[in-house]
């Protein structure tokens, strides 16, 4: 839990304007019926359902199907002053986790939990969508909204790229937010460069030869190899990685052996990786096999090695994230306020949308210790609080309002 922040009961919503403050209740009422029905990537039919009905009651002209469950609404101001175009991002799934919490509005689904604040982005986006298309006549250009499936896995921004929603009319920035537990409510946490890491992963089997415990010299010990890679690996983060640079590796997983006195002829592994700095792309796989092969070899054991790339880093360019910087500024008013030290080795599919365009991913404190609300992400008993909402909303539409206008 992070309950060592401050108390958030001084949060103030008076910049917060009145005719956003007053969706509040809309907004928890939209994210407690997506949190009471989650849905996991590429399922969320229902989620789509929900989102598509409002944005066709509220006059917004839209897409379904993108990507399967995917969402774009597009919305045109009334000015004339811009032929610009943002883009705004909300996720929408859910994770495999049993909730605990015992809220009227928990989880009706046995097994699957809004345990990350998708619900709460998807009301988010839903607010700005619903403001923005009543008061057209306050900026220019365009803004597409971008309702993205799958991002908990197998990845959902890629294939929305690769169907275009970036495009007709292009997009020139994009923007997003993840409510996040790690900052107290009244907090945004807005940096330009890295914001969140590159994630890799792997699984290896070691292929020995067993044999009795008491007899090891006719063996090949799985269990000894395999301890030698674990010790190995961590040696490439310590030796091979620039000190100033952070990576990870871990090894998550080991499975080797069936009896006490049997020595195991295999053992199974899986791990992550994760790093910030681009570059690396492709360094970790090359000197992880370089390290797995180098052991097999000196015991006289074979691998088998699986390794693939997920999601690279999420890196802000430094001009959106300075708008959003200013916007947050304008919008909260505690001590911690704006916190530009925000990194996390969590990994995020935003970043494939900021490869492809100019954009910004920050945080917005939504944890409350005085409420219970300050469980970590994918936790099963992981909640928000609901104050953070409209403060999204405001967030989002004064960044259209700076950009387009």
């Amino acid at each position: 839990m992070v309950s060592t922040f401050p108390h958030p009961a001084s949060v103030d919503l008076s910049r917060v304007r009145l005719s956003i403050r007053s969706l509040h209740p809309l907004l928890v009422e939209w994210r407690r019926r997506l949190h009471q029905q989650p849905e996991l990537g590429f399922q969320e039919k229902l989620t789509a359902e929900f989102i598509s009905q409002k944005l066709q009651a509220w006059g917004i002209e839209h897409q379904t199907g993108v990507a399967q469950t995917g969402i774009v609404a597009v919305i045109k101001g009334a000015k004339v002053s811009s032929e610009k175009v943002l883009a705004i991002r909300a996720d929408m799934d859910a994770l495999p986790i049993q909730e605990l919490n015992e809220v009227e509005y928990r989880s009706q689904r046995d097994g699957v939990m809004h345990a990350c604040g998708h619900d709460g982005h998807t009301a988010i986006a839903l607010g700005t969508a619903y403001y923005l298309q009543q008061h057209r006549h306050d900026f220019g250009g365009t803004v597409k909204i971008i309702f993205q499936p799958a991002e908990e896995g197998p990845g959902g921004a890629k294939p929305m790229i690769e169907a275009g929603v970036l495009k007709n009319p292009d997009v020139d920035a994009i923007i997003g937010l993840h409510l996040w537990n790690n900052l107290p409510l009244g907090t945004a946490g807005v940096r330009s460069g890295a914001l969140m890491a590159a994630v890799e992963s792997f699984n290896c089997q070691i292929l020995g030869k067993g044999g009795h415990g008491a007899m090891p010299h006719q063996t090949i010990d799985a269990v000894v190899v395999a301890a030698q890679i674990v010790n190995a690996l961590q040696s490439i983060v310590a030796r091979n990685v620039n000190p100033i640079d952070s990576a990870v590796v871990t090894v998550g997983e080991l499975h080797a052996g069936t009896k006490r006195n049997v020595i195991a002829d295999s053992a199974r592994m899986s791990g992550t990786v994760r790093y910030f700095n681009p570059n690396f792309k492709g360094f970790f796989h090359q000197r992880i096999e370089q390290v797995i092969a180098g052991i097999c070899q000196s015991y006289g054991a074979k691998y088998d090695l699986e390794y693939w790339a997920l999601y690279p880093p999420v890196i802000n360019d430094g001009a959106v994230a300075e708008l959003v910087r200013s916007v947050a500024q304008e919008v909260i008013e505690t001590p911690m306020g704006v916190v530009p030290e925000c990194q996390t080795m969590a990994a995020e599919d935003m970043s494939y949308f900021l490869e492809a365009v100019p954009g910004c991913y920050f945080f917005l404190g939504a944890a409350n210790p005085s409420k219970n609300l300050d469980y970590p992400h994918h936790h099963p008993r992981f909640d928000f609080d609901e104050t953070a909402l409209p403060m999204g909303v405001e967030i989002f539409v004064r960044c259209v309002e700076k950009f387009l206008n």
